[in-house]
C-alpha cells in the first residue's frame, strides 16, 4: 500500500495523482509504459436539459387526467352538483397561462394578455351558469375583467415600448391600481343601485394622484431623481 509523499494520504495501486492534492504518484517497481484502469471515471457524465415542450406535455397530462378524473367522480359518484366544473375550468385557465409560454415564447405578450384575459372570463362565466348567476357576471365579472385586461396590456407596452425608468413605470402602475379599484366601485354599485357612484375608491384614487403628482414631480427635476436613484440604488 502507497501512501502520499506530500500529505500522506493512503493510496489506492491504480492512481497515478493523489484524490487529496494531486501530486503524482511514483511507483519505481513499475514500468513507465504501463498504464492502469483507475478506480472511478475520469470523465463526468452529463444529462440532457429538461425542454420546455416537455414541461408542456407533462402539464397537460397532469391537468387533463386531473380534470377527467373530477369529471368521472361526478358523473359516477359526487352527482349532487356540477362541482367538477369548478375543477375543469380551472384546470383549463391554467393551460391557458402557462403553455403558450413554454411552447411558443415568441407569441407578443400583449396577445397573450389578452388571451389570459378571455380564459378568465370563460371561467367565470362557467362558475356563473353553474350557479345560476349571469347577472353578476355580465355586470361586474365581464367589466372588471376587460378592464384589467387592458391595463395589463397597457403596462406591458409601455415598459417595453415607452420608458422602462423604474419611477415612471411606477407611476403607470399606480395610477392604473386607481382605475381599476374605481371600476370595480363602479361595477358593483351599478349592480347594486343601477347608478354610478365611487364610494371607498374615492380615497384610493386620491391617494394615488398624490403620489402620481410626486413622481412627476422627481422625475421632473434632475437633483431629485438622482438622489432617488441614488439612495435606491437604480
Amino acid at each position: 500500500m502507497a501512501y502520499c509523499v506530500n500529505c500522506g494520504v493512503k493510496l489506492e495501486e491504480t492512481l497515478t495523482k493523489c484524490p487529496l492534492c494531486n501530486t503524482p504518484v511514483y511507483h519505481p517497481q513499475e514500468e513507465k509504459t504501463e498504464r492502469k484502469v483507475p478506480p472511478y471515471p475520469s470523465e463526468r457524465g452529463t444529462v440532457e436539459k429538461v425542454k420546455r415542450t416537455d414541461l408542456a406535455i407533462l402539464l397537460i397530462v397532469l391537468f387533463g387526467s386531473t380534470a377527467v378524473g373530477c369529471g368521472l367522480l361526478n358523473l359516477f359518484v359526487y352527482k349532487g352538483s356540477l362541482w367538477s366544473l369548478y375543477v375543469i375550468g380551472a384546470c383549463l385557465v391554467f393551460l391557458v397561462f402557462s403553455i403558450p409560454i413554454m411552447v411558443y415564447r415568441k407569441l407578443p405578450y400583449i396577445l397573450m394578455v389578452l388571451i389570459d384575459g378571455c380564459a378568465v372570463l370563460f371561467y367565470l362565466a362557467l362558475v356563473a351558469w353553474v350557479n345560476h348567476g349571469m347577472d353578476w357576471y355580465v355586470q361586474i365579472a365581464v367589466p372588471v375583467i376587460l378592464l384589467g385586461t387592458v391595463l395589463v396590456a397597457v403596462l406591458l407596452y409601455v415598459y417595453q415600448h415607452v420608458s422602462r425608468s423604474i419611477l415612471f413605470t411606477a407611476m403607470v402602475v399606480v395610477i392604473e391600481m386607481a382605475v381599476f379599484c374605481a371600476g370595480i366601485d363602479l361595477s358593483v354599485y351599478y349592480y347594486l343601485y343601477e347608478k354610478f357612484c365611487l364610494t371607498w375608491s374615492a380615497a384610493v384614487v386620491v391617494c394615488a394622484a398624490i403620489i402620481a403628482v410626486s413622481l412627476i414631480t422627481v422625475m421632473r427635476i434632475s437633483r431629485l431623481r438622482e438622489e432617488v436613484r441614488r439612495r435606491m440604488h437604480i
